[in-house]
């Protein structure tokens, strides 16, 4: 007799506070036959909190692929498995992406279980106006050239570490300018959360304020760049492609005959990109 394949449940758990976990989300671990967790350790802390006894396996960066087809068989045999990141929404800027695809490609049935998305918390409390924003993550480490896709108008939200919190805005700071607006947002619904919105410019000195200001999870948001006219928006993509292979007084003088923008203009942006 063949078994009813099992469901996957995408379990938001929460960023901080335990009590920030909904009913729903206790219910599905409750029930679970495997919790996939990021890391064991963290989410037994959450089960424990609410009494809960499940299964746990590891399901991280470094065994994605392999535990994933040990739980995609599992699911086939009719388990029902929660995946859990160590806080917040999986898959978003966490492991349980590759599950997730997998189990759509088996046709597996994946169930969301909405929560705590610490990006969404962040926004809501920026204060920025707007029917959009872009989440952009971890920037890629020590890679100044990732900034140029942040210069949009429209907000964007970055994740940060702690160890690279302060390279990072000092990096926004030069890329930006100081009158740029950035909200830090740190410690999201922990005893020591701290949510601030300032101009780039202030941004080095309330991070080195206090002793404790570059500890714990940061969510950045950096406010909304100019609206740019199609036809500047081209001209400097067709500048970074070209800086890529010429000097930046040849590629300015190109990229004006293609697109019509005054060289000079091109120049000084050339310029500021490779220096």
């Amino acid at each position: 007799m063949t078994s009813t394949p099992g469901t996957l449940y995408v379990v938001a758990t929460p960023i901080g506070n335990l009590a920030d976990s909904s009913p729903r989300s206790i219910d599905i671990l409750r029930a679970a036959d495997i919790i996939a967790c990021e890391d064991t350790r963290t989410t037994r802390t959450l089960l424990a909190h609410h009494g809960i006894g499940a299964r746990t396996v590891a399901l991280h960066a470094h065994n994605e692929r392999d535990a994933g087809e040990k739980l995609l068989r599992a699911l086939h045999g009719g388990s029902t498995v929660a995946l859990v990141s160590d806080a917040g929404t999986p898959a978003v800027s966490d492991p349980g992406a590759m599950l997730v695809a997998a189990a759509h490609r088996a046709g597996l049935r994946v169930v969301p279980v909405p929560g705590p998305s610490a990006a969404v918390a962040a926004y809501s409390a920026s204060g920025f106006v707007g029917g959009s924003f872009q989440f952009a993550g971890f920037l890629p480490a020590g890679k100044k050239s990732s900034l140029e896709q942040l210069d949009v108008p429209w907000p964007v939200v970055l994740y940060e570490a702690p160890h690279r919190v302060l390279e990072t805005v000092t990096a926004l700071l030069e890329r930006f300018g100081p009158e740029r607006e950035l909200v830090i947002a740190r410690e999201i619904s922990k005893k020591f959360e701290e949510i601030a919105r300032m101009t780039l410019e202030a941004a080095p000195a309330w991070l080195a304020a206090g002793p404790h200001r570059q500890d714990g999870e940061f969510v950045l948001i950096l406010g909304p760049g100019e609206q740019k006219l199609p036809g500047r928006a081209e001209a400097e993509r067709v500048l970074g492609i070209l800086l890529e292979h010429l000097p930046a007084s040849e590629a300015a003088k190109l990229a004006s005959k293609i697109t019509g923008v005054p060289k000079k203009e091109l120049y000084a942006i050339a310029v500021k990109r490779t220096k």
